[in-house]
């Protein structure tokens, strides 16, 4: 017998994620500036998340980016021990490799200079609080042509967090230390009175140009990564990265 009294819940619309709305607007920013959207694979070679990075296997930094290896496959008899390293699977711990990816595929076809920039998942095998996670989304881009400099990441960057966070943001540029960055330095706005650090960035070292196949003495490449989450905790006062993860819907109020 049907219930005259009862009454559903009223159907609700859904709303876009926040990190899925921060990575458009960042599209939409970088690609104002001439760049190209790259995308790559989650599961990644050993060979495009570290090596062509200049990050070889014995290398400390990777005890950094400290990662989840899925499976190695049998190498082939006689293989080079590059050739071994190359086939092994990791999940990727940041989206540079996506512009390695396209920065290669761009020489090979020629169409230099160019500049990309890619938003994706990573992954870290580190222990989780309010700041970090085991899986998070990273913003990388890269430029690569002749006559590239420092003035010109400054530049890029600038423009970029003044667009994300409001015209009264201050930048910052640190010295610091990447394996595949010489110079390297760290990134740094000030929000609401405080300095944070948003991402780490740099010049290609030589290495990572011929990784791509690339000549270091007539091409320069800027770099740069960070996390999207720390930018969208910053934006909206969200206190902790766990809940980008969490599945809440009360989250989606962005």
């Amino acid at each position: 017998m049907k219930n005259e009294n009862a009454k559903g819940l009223p159907a609700q619309a859904g709303t876009i994620h926040p990190l899925s709305l921060l990575a458009e607007e960042a599209y939409v920013v970088f690609a104002e500036m001439g760049f190209e959207i790259a995308t790559g694979p989650e599961l990644e070679s050993e060979w495009y998340n570290f090596d062509v990075l200049n990050v070889p296997r014995d290398h400390p930094a990777r005890d950094m980016q400290d990662t989840f290896i899925i499976k190695r496959e049998k190498p082939a008899r006689n293989a080079s021990s590059i050739a071994i390293a190359g086939r092994e699977k990791v999940l990727r711990t940041h989206t540079t490799a996506v512009i390695a990816r396209a920065m290669e595929q761009a020489g090979k076809e020629g169409r230099l200079p160019a500049a990309f920039i890619s938003v994706g998942k990573v992954f870290r095998n580190e222990a989780t609080d309010f700041s970090h996670e085991m899986q998070f989304y990273q913003i990388d881009g890269g430029m690569v042509g002749e006559n590239i400099s420092l003035a010109d990441l400054k530049g890029v960057l600038t423009h970029f967090y003044k667009k994300m966070l409001g015209d009264n943001v201050e930048v910052e540029f640190r010295p610091s230390f990447f394996p595949f960055t010489e110079p390297s330095i760290e990134v740094f706005a000030k929000f609401n009175g405080k300095w944070l650090e948003m991402m780490g960035a740099g010049m290609a070292h030589p290495n990572v140009l011929k990784n791509v196949g690339l000549d270091p003495k007539k091409y320069q490449c800027l770099l740069f990564g960070g996390g999207l989450d720390r930018i969208a905790m910053i934006k909206w006062g969200i206190p902790d990265v766990r809940l980008f993860y969490q599945g809440d819907l009360r989250l989606n109020q962005f």
